[in-house]
């Protein structure tokens, strides 16, 4: 009982003389404004701002957080009261309440306020541990570095509170921003990668736009790196697609850039044409008969302008022919328009009149020569040719409105296929090759195939996952470094439709995925370019140093819970240092990151000048 009331003695700091809302001001008692106390042998530090308070309410204990501190000068006192001028001062903080203890420990919230003169302490070394305590019994710890004002404290955060949730890692170039996420997934991996079941049941996906962990060792050895590359002819990684996943008239329209109101229509036609003729027993046959149903059509014309256009496209459809010195032979050669009568003549032969001739002439007999392309985008680039034709037979549509898009399909193709390789439906092969980590490096793709990949390969695995985990028993993570390359709703590159479908297919994941079993991690410098949306729906926050003022406001809007200190504090965090909040912790913290092996760190070093130029 002595010793317990010596400990108040010693721990106490004064009392409440103001509450207002959440805010609470104490009167520091005038014995304790040292910066140390001792207590049983031990230095312990004094109450300033950023440390934690507890405030006794009867039984109950209240725990704040002191934003700040003031002094006036009491005007009681008198000479009598006062031997010196420093006992004339009284020192005021300014607390802001986190929480309280139950017989549980210690829980975030407010379930009742403090009166005034309630007696008010530092917290001990077992409520400061209690206070920092973030994993749940049925959870397990992970490891990710020390308290930056208490370097002995280790912090622990639960891996289901932190995983099973999306998580923003913020901070400017230089920050710590990768580090941090590679320390967390690295703890996370080496804790777990030798259980079957988590081989069995989790993936976790890191699209790379700068080449920062594509090494053999960064982050974790096991895993599958895909190493994209749009700019060398050499042999290169493909990422495998089948061809349902295409087949989307949304997604296809975006990848050929079609306008809303007239070439949208136009693909979506396509896409149905092309899913009818592969259905059929002999699609083949089934194109070429539309083919020669076709050419019959235009060699009845009597407009030449317009015949001699769709002329054009069944040369764009048909294979070239080569006569015996090796040079292409135009197919319609053979054909002569008369302009007198209006028609097309072969070997003497009015065609309107003589339609049976038509199938002696070059073009149609080379109909017979037709294959389909083993490449998709090929295929589908002669179905859109063969649907133009048909759509200005039947008056639907106007040349100049829609060969813009086929065009676009066309100068796309070569990127495409340098990163795609579209298989049968019937054919299997393993994205993740038996691997639970995946890495796609998109460092050496230009910015067409940046902003596509992540959002084709994103859509196809959050469906597959929507309808293999029903049982809910498999986890998704879709990892994003430098995130605004995706996830910007400001951009001057790409089309509004574009942009929006883009924005509207992740942020479907991130306010969807969590029924499903995908999470989301995304890392960036610029906080402020990223979706609203996609902020909001974040449930912990990892905020390294941020200078910008937007980027802080577009955080502050965002993380309520983070104390005026911690928001002051992010444009002077020194490297390494962050600023934890969020759904796995009761209170926000400031931690510094420890250390990963050299070997598993990734590849993102400042470089140093001095030791290339000396």
């Amino acid at each position: 009982m002595e010793k317990d009331l010596q400990k108040d003695s010693i721990f106490k700091v004064g009392k409440v003389v103001s509450v207002e809302g959440r805010t609470v001001k104490i009167e520091v008692d005038k014995s304790k404004n040292s910066s140390h106390l001792l207590y049983n042998g031990e230095i312990i530090r004094n109450i300033s701002v950023n440390s934690y308070i507890k405030i006794t309410k009867g039984f109950n204990r209240i725990i704040g957080k002191v934003d700040g501190e003031s002094i006036y000068e009491d005007s009681n006192f008198t000479d009598k009261d006062y031997t010196n001028e420093k006992k004339k001062i009284k020192r005021i903080l300014i607390v802001k309440l986190l929480g309280f203890f139950t017989k549980r420990g210690f829980e975030r919230g407010i379930k009742e306020l403090p009166l005034i003169n309630n007696e008010c302490f530092l917290l001990d070394k077992k409520e400061f541990q209690d206070v920092h305590h973030f994993v749940g019994k049925t959870d397990l710890p992970l490891n990710i570095g020390t308290l930056t004002h208490e370097p002995n404290q280790n912090v622990e955060i639960g891996i289901n509170e932190l995983f099973a949730s999306h998580i923003g890692i913020f901070g400017n170039t230089g920050s710590g921003k990768s580090y941090t996420l590679a320390k967390v997934y690295y703890e996370l991996f080496m804790k777990f990668k030798n259980e079957e079941k988590f081989n069995k049941n989790a993936k976790f996906l890191l699209f790379d736009f700068n080449g920062e962990y594509e090494s053999k060792y960064s982050i974790i050895e096991e895993k599958k790196v895909y190493n994209l590359n749009t700019r060398f002819a050499r042999k290169k990684d493909k990422l495998i697609f089948h061809e349902s996943d295409l087949l989307d008239k949304d997604l296809f329209s975006i990848i050929a850039n079609a306008t809303e109101k007239t070439q949208k229509p136009f693909v979506a036609r396509t896409l149905e044409f092309y899913k009818k003729i592969v259905k059929s027993d002999d699609a083949l046959e089934y194109f070429k008969n539309i083919l020669r149903k076709r050419v019959k059509d235009v060699y009845k014309m009597a407009d030449k302008i317009k015949a001699e256009l769709l002329l054009d496209y069944f040369r764009e459809i048909l294979p070239p022919l080569y006569d015996e010195d090796n040079i292409e032979v135009d197919l319609a050669n053979d054909v002569d328009f008369n302009n007198k009568y209006g028609e097309f003549v072969f070997d003497g032969k009015y065609l309107r009149s003589n339609p049976e001739s038509i199938e002696d002439t070059l073009l149609y007999q080379h109909i017979t020569q037709y294959e389909f392309s083993k490449d998709f985008i090929s295929r589908i680039i002669h179905f859109l040719y063969l649907q133009l034709i048909n759509d200005i037979f039947s008056n639907r549509a106007i040349n100049e409105h829609i060969s813009p898009v086929i065009n676009k399909l066309k100068s796309f193709h070569k990127d495409i296929d340098a990163v795609i390789k579209v298989i049968d439906d019937l054919d299997e092969e393993d994205f993740w090759h038996d691997n639970f980590f995946c890495v796609i490096n998109l460092h050496k793709t230009n910015t067409n195939i940046k902003k596509m990949i992540p959002l084709l390969v994103s859509q196809k695995l959050y469906s597959e996952h929507k309808k293999s985990n029903r049982k809910k028993e498999k986890s998704l993570n879709i990892i994003v470094d430098e995130a605004h390359n995706i996830l910007s709703y400001i951009s001057e590159r790409e089309s509004e439709t574009w942009k929006d479908y883009r924005l509207e297919t992740f942020e479907e994941i991130i306010k969807e995925g969590r029924k499903f079993g995908v999470f989301m991690t995304i890392a960036s410098q610029r906080p402020s370019d990223i979706s609203a949306t996609i902020i909001s729906q974040l449930h912990n926050f990892i905020l390294h140093r941020l200078i910008n003022n937007n980027d802080i406001l577009a955080v502050e809007r965002t993380v309520s819970y983070l104390d005026k200190v911690s928001f002051e504090s992010l444009p002077i965090l020194p490297t390494g240092t962050c600023i934890i909040a969020g759904q796995c912790l009761q209170i926000p913290i400031m931690v510094d990151i420890s250390p990963i092996d050299k070997a598993n760190e990734p590849d993102n070093k400042t470089i140093r000048l001095i030791e290339n130029w000396k």
